[in-house]
């Protein structure tokens, strides 16, 4: 439980590859520049250091050996010019101090110590409660005189460009690693969108098979899966086209051997399942050739007048079906196409309602809603998807006057996708169904 829980106080990587690529790569990227200042800096100040001990160790060697040669009297003006920024030269015995010493310090004095040589001796203390390191190294000269070396240790100050020059670099680093993650990120966007509007049914743009070897590859790859689905999607569609169209001739003949048959119940009967039968065969024929509503080409139409003939049509052959609702609009669409849908969602709505209402509108964003309302009993709401599928029926029973074939949403279906509009199923809140065409 404990082991769980750490876990899950862990934090956790964005959802989106671009910010877990972004993320992974700049934390990469910004180490390894640490890591390689920080080598930077410790060379730096061990060269510095260095130069200083080396530098302090020459100096010093030849300060002392001037100075004991000189007379007392005029050692004192030679100490200005013997002076460095880091040290200088005191005659007398200097500050007292301790003798605890700092790894620097002990260093400083052995190289002084080293300096001096074993002629003259050497004493180095420690100046404690200045917030700084500060020595003193005693040197008895010849005469014993003392001089006092004072120390302030420092290295070389970093420059004052220094941090502009690591901003830049960090700001590079960011910019590298964005356009990095991008160029890998677009390839994959581009194959995402394309599976998002994968119509194998429609003639789509092709992903380009540029770029890289990896992302050429797999556009290949995505192209010949979209030419499969469509010859697979072509070649099913066919056959039931051909079944369906050659299924007419025998069910024609037999219609009429049984016309010609002596009056019964069971030539009734027969008459009647031929004719149910020749139903199914044309939606069937009607549902293959829904497939290539694509192939119509798209036509100019005032959208008021087009369902005001539509709905004279049905009100001539005494069908309840009204125009409540009708916005004066041109659109560019289908008109085929578009007469099969609103027929299909007509027909719909007066086999299970009695009568049909129609409802245009348009909404935000130039989309044209086109609604047909029935009085219906409606659908279960977990059958709403259901219905869209073929051969699908509510009505389980065998009566193909109440369940149809189950082909009529499907057609709508099928029909609206290939004039690229969508079409949505949804129970009215005082009764029946709201079948919306959205089209835009």
């Amino acid at each position: 439980m404990k082991g769980g829980a750490r876990l899950r106080a862990l934090p956790r990587l964005p959802r989106t590859l671009r910010w877990r690529l972004f993320l992974i790569l700049f934390a990469g990227l910004a180490a390894a520049h640490a890591l390689s200042f920080a080598v930077l800096f410790y060379e730096r100040t061990t060269s510095a250091r260095a130069a200083m001990l080396t530098s302090l160790e020459y100096d010093v060697a030849t300060s002392i050996a001037l100075l004991d040669r000189l007379p007392a009297d005029e050692r004192e003006t030679w100490l200005p010019v013997l002076a460095r920024n880091n040290y200088h030269y005191e005659l007398g015995a200097g500050l007292p101090g301790v003798p605890e010493l700092s790894a620097r310090a002990t260093e400083i004095a052995r190289t002084i110590n080293a300096a001096a040589g074993s002629r003259f001796p050497v004493r180095v203390d420690s100046l404690p409660g200045e917030g700084r390191e500060h020595l003193q190294a005693h040197v008895t000269l010849s005469d014993g005189s003392v001089v006092t070396i004072d120390i302030l240790p420092s290295l070389m100050p970093l420059a004052n460009w220094l941090p502009y020059v690591l901003a830049l670099q960090l700001v590079l680093l960011i910019l590298s690693t964005w356009f990095a993650v991008r160029l890998a990120i677009q390839p994959l966007r581009r194959l995402a969108n394309a599976a998002e509007t994968l119509d194998p049914a429609r003639d789509a743009d092709r992903l380009e098979e540029g770029g890289p070897h990896e992302v050429a590859h797999a556009a290949r790859a995505f192209n010949a899966m979209h030419d499969r689905i469509a010859h697979y999607l072509q070649e099913r569609v066919q056959i039931l086209a051909a079944i369906s169209h050659d299924l007419q001739t025998p069910i024609t003949r037999m219609k009429l051997r049984a016309e010609m048959a002596e009056e019964s119940p069971e030539k009734d009967k027969l008459t009647t399942d031929l004719s149910e039968i020749e139903r199914l065969v044309r939606e069937g024929v009607a549902y293959a050739r829904s497939a290539h509503g694509h192939h119509e080409k798209p036509a100019r139409i005032d959208l008021r007048s087009f369902i005001e003939s539509l709905v004279f049509d049905y009100q001539d052959i005494g069908k309840a079906v009204r125009l409540v609702e009708a916005a004066d609009l041109v659109v560019t669409t289908r008109p085929h196409a578009l007469r099969r849908i609103l027929t299909n969602l007509i027909d719909n709505a007066l086999k299970f309602g009695g009568e049909a209402q129609i409802e245009v509108r348009s909404t935000a964003g130039g989309i044209v809603s086109i609604a047909v309302l029935d009085d219906g009993p409606g659908i279960p709401p977990d059958k709403i998807d259901a219905v869209m599928q073929p051969f699908y029926r509510l009505e389980h029973s065998r009566n193909r006057d109440s369940g149809g074939t189950g082909l009529g949403l499907a057609i709508a279906q099928q029909l609206t996708q290939a004039i690229g509009g969508t079409l949505t199923l949804a129970n009215r809140p005082e009764g029946g169904l709201a079948a919306t065409l959205r089209l835009g």
